[in-house]
């Protein structure tokens, strides 16, 4: 017998677990046995999975799908893009302002919504992040735009909207993959729909999805945002302020915002955190001149 002549299985002798499961279907005549879920294999048991007992299973699965994914895609580096999903594009910011303002001059005497008006002024000067994030997301993702292959600086973020769509949107506006690594929630928001299908992920546990926004970072990036991002901050800082992870560059999107939300001097003349502790973080105001900054630390030399 010749070489040609033998068949030699893609996966070695043993059968795959996909092939187990369609032989499983061909069971034998329904008994009270077979009708028992403890003889359903024990990965198609979805009851079984999501016990109690078995959320250490869930925490690895969780780990290992969107790693592999990541891999399958050619997904080498990301840029993590952090920032709120409440602030609007400019155009969206503004017409919510006019109808705000609107119901306030018909109302002039209702204090909740001279309040609103004050808000929606913020959230319109704070629009001008959302085009800073996508612009950004266009930026980086020029560094590998073809969508083909294995590519560095893939931008990733949260997956919502606000500013998250805006780098997403950055990414698809010169045809670069982008990653969206979502969460269930109460009040959970769909996907932005410019994420890369084949890169959409949804997690479960905060604290995995925490890993793979940073298994891959060359750079931190983090718009003005609420408790999610004030999270998502801290845990990064932690992190490199330990040695956990190596140094990137960590960039503040905003001085005038972070300096007002997070007094760093009081921390360090408090004595909590130590003056070296500050230099981590990088206060900027443009994408142009956040790139500046991940480009030269990489030794990219401002190449898009």
């Amino acid at each position: 017998m010749t070489k040609e002549m033998i068949h030699e299985p893609a996966h070695g002798p043993l059968p795959t677990a996909r092939d187990e499961a369609d032989l499983a279907e061909a069971v034998p005549a329904a008994t009270p046995q077979t009708a028992d879920p403890a003889y359903r294999l024990a990965y198609e048991d979805e009851d079984f999975l999501l016990r109690d007992e078995l959320r250490p299973v869930r925490l690895q699965l969780e780990l290992l799908k969107p790693e592999m994914h990541l891999r399958e895609q050619g997904v080498r580096s990301t840029i993590a893009v952090f920032g709120s999903a409440r602030i609007p594009d400019p155009a969206s910011a503004q017409r919510a302002l006019h109808e705000v303002e609107t119901q306030a001059r018909a109302h002039p005497d209702d204090l909740r919504l001279a309040a609103q008006v004050g808000v929606a002024r913020r959230m319109l000067a704070n629009s001008r992040y959302w085009e800073e994030s996508r612009r950004l997301g266009r930026i980086v993702s020029s560094v590998c735009a073809s969508g083909q292959g294995d590519c560095d600086f893939v931008v990733l973020t949260g997956g919502g909207p606000g500013i998250m769509e805006a780098a997403n949107r950055g990414a698809a506006d010169v045809g670069a993959k982008s990653v969206g690594l979502n969460i269930v929630l109460p009040a959970e928001q769909g996907p932005n729909r410019w994420i890369t299908p084949e890169l959409c992920f949804r997690f479960h546990y905060f604290a995995i999805r925490k890993m793979h926004f940073l298994a891959r970072a060359r750079a931190l990036v983090f718009f003005p945002g609420g408790f999610g991002t004030l999270d998502e901050l801290f845990e990064a800082a932690t992190l490199m302020q330990t040695g956990k992870i190596e140094p990137i560059p960590f960039l503040l999107f905003g001085k005038e915002y972070w300096e007002r939300v997070i007094n760093l001097d009081t921390m360090v003349g408090e004595g909590v955190i130590s003056p070296e502790d500050v230099d981590m973080f990088r206060f900027v105001e443009t994408a142009e001149e956040a790139w500046h900054v991940i480009s030269t630390f990489h030794g990219l030399n401002g190449r898009t």
